[in-house]
């Protein structure tokens, strides 16, 4: 069981009709979303996150659900814009999910998901960076430049150079164009970069820009900073860190210090997979 209060779950999604895939544990829940073997989002929800979580199943729980019709659900208990706090339930009957407002005494809001059998992750792996720390940039300044790139079915090349030190995104399409990212101790575009060689990867525009064109507003807000890192295979991960506010109610139960924190934090990663090549360019 566990109840919370926000979810970012519609910063992965791009298509009403993805389907999602759960998975639960003693340190919170994982949400999945994979396009075409190409793309692959996570939710990372630690047991901190809820304001009461208890786990009581043995091994790991995995789950198949539709994300809109999951994110639908969640936001029928909204009112005026205000998330509710909602108990969360699985498995129930017929192994449905369960969901239930608790913040009323005087009316419940009731709601019931079907789930299935999940398909199996086709790349869940562990992700090794390519001899890099991540380049840490802020959370606007990422996602304007993927913007700024976008051509009709074109690719983007991302390239780390260490000398100058810099981050340079190339679009190649109906034209060309680029955008060069110095890092500056005086300057805050990138506010963490080191490479100690050269490394370029070509991306599908659509994929790259899947990274940053649902994330919260209060991403960009917060300017808590969004990672890029480039695995030796040439696997993109970017990762965004989400504050949430504190829950505004208080249960005798809960045990892991969420009403003594200013905010919780919700973890999105993306996993983008490289176009094929004759092989990346990575000098010493």
């Amino acid at each position: 069981m566990s109840k919370f209060r926000e979810v970012p779950f519609d910063s992965v999604i791009s298509d009403p009709k993805q389907d999602a895939l759960v998975e639960l544990s003693e340190h919170g829940m994982v949400l999945i979303v994979e396009e075409t073997g190409c793309l692959q989002a996570k939710v990372y929800l630690k047991r901190e996150f809820f304001v009461l979580y208890e786990y009581n199943s043995e091994g790991r729980p995995r789950f198949g659900l539709g994300l809109g019709l999951c994110i639908d659900c969640l936001n029928t208990f909204c009112v005026q814009g205000i998330a509710s706090v909602v108990e969360i339930r699985y498995p129930g009957p017929d192994m449905l999910l369960l969901l239930k407002s608790v913040d009323s005494p005087d009316a419940f809001v009731y709601a019931d998901i079907r789930t299935r059998i999940p398909d199996t992750i086709s790349w869940d792996y562990n992700f090794e960076p390519a001899g890099t720390v991540p380049t840490r940039f802020q959370s606007a300044v990422l996602k304007e430049a993927i913007d700024d790139l976008e051509w009709p079915g074109s690719s983007i090349q991302i390239l780390l150079n260490p000398d100058p030190p810099s981050v340079t995104f190339r679009g190649e399409g109906h034209g060309d164009l680029q955008i060069d990212l110095s890092y500056r101790t005086s300057t805050d575009l990138l506010m963490a970069f080191q490479c100690d060689h050269r490394v370029s990867h070509k991306y599908k525009y659509k994929f790259l820009s899947a990274t940053t064109s649902n994330i919260p507003s209060s991403v960009l807000k917060d300017n808590r900073g969004s990672k890029m890192t480039i695995g030796r295979d040439g696997m993109l991960k970017i990762q965004h860190l989400v504050s949430v506010a504190k829950p505004g109610v208080h249960h005798p139960q809960n045990n892991f210090g969420a009403q003594n924190q200013p905010s919780r934090i919700a973890y999105i990663e993306f996993y983008v997979n490289p176009e094929e090549s004759d092989g990346p360019i990575e000098n010493a």
